[in-house]
């Protein structure tokens, strides 16, 4: 087959042409493969990304009237924030009950850094049981069906690399007790690495050396899949957003729900008070009157590290990248078919095909991989809110196997939350009980203290294994 015309002048005018070098030597449907990769690249925007991102080192600047972020505290502040509070809780559930609420699940990564093989929304996180990550969402989506006599759909962005193995895991899970048409797979997007001198990387004669194009690309991806029509037809236009690592989150928060609808704002972001000033979690923040999150490592240390007048820190607000988004936003952010977002830099190893064609797996950074964040988007919103939440209630990333933010502090976080709302509803749990409530079950405490009549259960004894389900 022979490239389209236009498409040539375009990689030609990027100064990319190597990536032609191969391209008549290979068989008719590697080309086509090939072929559909290169038209996927916007080389008209390429050279101006080579030049700023690869070329030159983005320096983050720091805002001279960069300051703190507001936001709504844990618990209310005076009469008139509780009754606010009381309103939105109300609010959620109506639009809940409605069908106007979606989930979406960022769930694109490999279970590698955990040492387990599969995607990590297949990782089995269950204190107890065993279930998956997957397994602890689609209860809790489940639960709040029945809660409140509606159907959720739930969007679930995948990866090239574990697209099929999730789909399969789903299928051969019967969906965990959904029905399949309510489980909307789609595939993130890509961007192409490049080396140090600006060109794109090889990884094989018919291949770009491609990576995920971060959390960002979720919200382009949703409009290429089909899945901004989908929410729109269904009549749904807020989305409920968490990532797959963290399966403590409640995957539909009324109150979070009602508070960004009745604030009016386009994109919602829930806060966490940071443990220390270094803690590694972005940091909400405001300059010209917008919300931004600048990343721990940007922010210089003298201002992560300022106090107020209370000794408590002044950037306390941390973000565990858990979202409300309208649907609007989202088609308004990707109008045209592009992203506006900006990209981040990030210098890798990237295996790579030489000039011989010889491939090379290099032992220090060869190229940039480019990201975009979804927190990026805050800073596009006309109108953003920030609630404060219980670390405890919502945050418990599974990203290593041991430690800090690991499977084992995850499970033992679970099972916390659980006694926690066993011990609320009067049932004594033992300290060295293990004990876990299927997310189908509960999804807060008052749904536990019904659960707790319905069973008649009165006391978790020490040394007990315990799954209710």
């Amino acid at each position: 087959m022979k490239l389209n015309e236009a498409l040539i002048a375009k990689i030609t005018a990027a100064k990319q042409e190597h990536l032609l070098r191969y391209f008549d030597t290979l068989p008719e449907s590697e080309q086509a493969s090939f072929a559909a990769q290169l038209a996927d690249v916007d080389f008209d925007a390429l050279p101006e990304l080579v030049e700023n991102y690869v070329l030159n080192r983005p320096h983050v600047a720091i805002p001279d009237d960069l300051g703190p972020a507001p936001y709504y505290p844990l618990t209310p502040r005076d009469e008139a924030q509780k009754k606010l509070y009381a309103d939105a809780v109300k609010c959620g559930e109506e639009l809940i009950r409605a069908g106007r609420v979606a989930c979406l699940t960022v769930a694109g990564g490999q279970g590698t850094r955990l040492g387990f093989d599969g995607p990590k929304g297949t990782y089995p996180i269950g204190p107890v049981s065993g279930r998956s990550l997957f397994a602890y969402f689609a209860g809790g989506i489940r639960r709040t069906e029945e809660k409140y006599g509606v159907k959720i759909v739930w969007y679930l962005m995948t990866s090239q690399l574990n697209h099929a193995a999730t789909v399969a895991f789903f299928q051969e899970n019967h969906f965990f007790g959904l029905d399949a048409d309510q489980v909307f797979f789609f595939t993130q997007g890509t961007m192409p690495a490049i080396g140090y001198d600006g060109k794109l990387l090889m990884n094989a004669k018919n291949s770009l050396a491609l990576s995920p194009d971060g959390h960002g690309g979720t919200l382009l991806a949703l409009r290429k899949s089909g899945a901004l029509d989908r929410m729109k037809r269904d009549g749904v236009d807020t989305i409920s957003y968490f990532q797959v690592d963290n399966p403590l989150v409640p995957v539909v928060d009324p109150k979070f729900i009602g508070l960004h609808h009745l604030t009016g704002a386009q994109m919602s972001a829930v806060m966490l008070a940071k443990t220390n000033a270094m803690e590694k979690l972005g940091n909400f923040c405001v300059t010209e009157n917008r919300l931004q999150i600048i990343e721990y490592s940007d922010l210089p240390k003298e201002l992560a590290e300022k106090t107020l007048p209370d000794g408590t820190l002044a950037f306390i607000a941390g973000s565990p990248a858990i979202h409300v988004i309208d649907r609007a936003f989202v088609e308004a952010l990707t109008a045209g078919g592009k992203l506006q977002l900006p990209w981040h830099r990030a210098d890798k190893k990237i295996p790579f095909l030489d000039e011989a064609g010889n491939f090379v797996a290099p032992t220090a950074p060869n190229g940039v991989k480019l990201e975009s964040f979804i927190f990026d988007a805050l800073p596009l919103a006309e109108k953003t809110m920030v609630l404060e939440c219980d670390r405890a209630e919502v945050f418990a990333p599974t990203k290593n196997p041991t430690g800090v933010d690991s499977a084992e502090s995850c499970r033992a976080m679970l099972m916390d939350r659980d006694r926690r709302r066993l011990a609320a509803a009067g049932v004594p749990v033992a300290a060295d009980a293990q004990i876990e409530i299927a997310p189908a079950l509960a999804v807060d405490a008052a749904d536990v203290a019904e659960l707790v009549k319905l069973r008649k259960i009165t006391e978790i004894v020490s040394g007990a294994k315990v799954v209710i389900e």
